[in-house]
């Protein structure tokens, strides 16, 4: 397990979630109280999405939470129109982004309706360069990057032997999945690792294993990636339920 990385351990799903909901709240105050923002990455599963509908569910969120001064991104999407129900632009649109004073402007989604996947991908890169005021070694520096992990181990987009692994200079890549036969659309491992803190939630009984794998295995992340994520001077932060946790030793 990278030094770097912290392990917190939730009771259910329902824990899990509303300590995720506990922690955007929190930083996002705390960001936009040091530098006037929060540049936040999104992920899609269903943990985002129970963390996303407490966010504006409950009002000792919603109305703390400086909703104006949150620049939303997300970490990456799959090549479908914005209103498909695969889209993870889709799911935060009708659970959070709807029902919270959000400013349009604010709302930097994906355009992976476009054919060209490789358009979609410089058209983001792009709009992160103009929305992102801080950068390191060459790379964007989010305040706060939310990621999953699949139960093969893969995060964000990036999936057991594909091209994006190996992506060393670019922030946003077109990466051929051949498991799914399709194009997605990803943020690459060096952004990750230029935010300022990175936040897994994971939770369930299918995450036990790569968990373990990913955890407290030996480092091969061709065959499990989310173990490039190792932030070069930010936080990492795994939030898992003992569903997820079954087999950590540590």
């Amino acid at each position: 397990m990278s030094e770097k990385a912290k392990v917190q351990l939730f009771p259910d799903a329902a824990a899990l979630c509303r300590a995720a909901a506990e922690h955007f709240a929190r930083r996002a105050r705390e960001f936009v109280a040091q530098q006037g923002v929060f540049n936040v990455v999104l992920s899609g599963g269903s943990t985002p999405k129970g963390m996303f509908q407490l966010l504006v569910s409950e009002s000792s969120f919603k109305d703390a939470i400086p909703w104006k001064q949150i620049q939303f991104f997300w970490g990456d999407e799959r090549h479908v129109p914005p209103d498909h129900a695969d889209s993870n632009y889709r799911m935060t649109q009708e659970t959070l982004l709807s029902k919270a004073p959000v400013p349009a402007g604010n709302i930097h989604r994906i355009k992976s309706e476009l054919s060209d996947t490789s358009v979609s991908a410089s058209g983001y890169r792009d709009e992160i360069k103009q929305c992102i005021k801080k950068f390191e070694n060459g790379f964007p520096c989010f305040d706060l990057a939310f990621l999953g992990m699949g139960p093969d181990g893969h995060t964000a987009s990036l999936f057991p032997g594909t091209k994006a692994l190996a992506e060393k200079n670019e922030w946003v890549v077109a990466n051929w999945v051949g498991k799914f036969y399709t194009w997605r659309i990803t943020l690459t491992a060096p952004v990750f690792n230029h935010a300022a803190e990175v936040v897994f939630l994971a939770g369930g009984d299918d995450k036990a294993q790569p968990l373990k794998a990913v955890l407290e295995g030996p480092y091969e992340p061709e065959q499990l990636p989310a173990q490039l994520i190792s932030p070069v001077s930010g936080k990492l932060l795994w939030m898992v339920d003992v569903k997820a946790a079954a087999l950590l030793e540590k």
